[in-house]
């Protein structure tokens, strides 16, 4: 994101392009300001404005600020050819020649690089140094609302046995007591956390890769002892069984009603002598 005034830049990697990811990306650096811009420019990419109009997620985030959101006519890139050229400075001043050990170290690297180098060099275009106008732009900014906009990846499903949901095709486990309930999940760009009427029943780290699972080990336990336990109580309902009024009744065994219709199956029969029909 650009200030158009100052020029002042904040960035960072997000794992998707998808609405809840973006916007909170740009609730990230908004935060990081300290104040909001009264008008956010986006071009027309399908999460926030597609069709022309800004989605449900994005209108839902500018109202939560306060700001309007102004989407860029269709084929035209100079209408924000501000942040353009600051993808095209990233790409050939920030990443040639740097190495990278995890999203977090690439935002890490980004932050040092803005601060140290992209914020204080001076502009030719407006002839100071972004972080010098940086105090001008802030005053003319809106404060911060007193709740943060819903950001993030929301996803409501009903717990099944196997007792985990999937995020952006990844697989992350739930705490097994809860399977069959309704739990409601948030993916954001660190963290993936379910929870069950307002009770927390998963936190992990979200994983930026596809096709994984993610299992909490003390997941795996619990599954583990209600497996135990509900062999267990199977075994005890098919060693006895009870009338409504709660008398137990015998199971007997098979051979019990073959003696008693007078059955006998000889599954050894004594071999035929020829003295008579087999």
């Amino acid at each position: 994101m650009t200030l158009a005034y100052s020029r002042m830049t904040s960035g960072l990697m997000i794992p998707s392009r998808r609405a809840g990811d973006i916007l909170a990306g740009m609730w990230q650096l908004i935060a990081g300001w300290g104040k909001a811009p009264k008008q956010l420019v986006w071009d027309r990419e399908a999460a926030i404005g597609g069709t022309g109009r800004p989605t449900i997620e994005a209108a839902s985030f500018a109202g939560t600020l306060g700001v309007s959101i102004t989407l860029a006519p269709p084929g035209d890139p100079e209408f924000k050819g501000m942040v353009e050229r600051r993808n095209q400075y990233f790409e050939t001043s920030f990443l040639p020649g740097r190495r990278f050990s995890s999203p977090a170290d690439f935002n890490t690297q980004l932050d040092c690089w803005l601060a140290e180098t992209a914020n204080v060099r001076r502009m030719r275009v407006i002839q100071a140094r972004p972080v010098d106008l940086f105090a001008t732009d802030l005053a003319a900014m809106v404060g911060l609302p007193p709740i943060k906009p819903l950001v993030g990846i929301p996803h409501r499903v009903r717990l099944g046995r196997d007792y985990y949901v999937r995020v952006a095709s990844n697989d992350y486990s739930v705490d097994p007591r809860f399977i069959g309930r309704f739990v409601d999940v948030i993916a954001t760009p660190d963290r993936v956390v379910a929870s069950c009427e307002g009770q927390l029943v998963a936190d992990h780290e979200r994983f930026w890769g596809r096709e994984r699972t993610i299992t909490d080990p003390q997941h795996r336990a619990t599954a583990k002892i209600l497996r135990h336990d509900l062999a267990q109580r199977r075994r005890a309902i098919r060693a006895t069984r009870t009338h409504d009024d709660g008398h137990q009744v015998a199971i007997r065994a098979l051979p019990d009603y073959d003696d008693l219709f007078g059955v006998d199956f000889d599954l050894h029969p004594e071999p035929a002598t020829g003295k008579g029909p087999l």
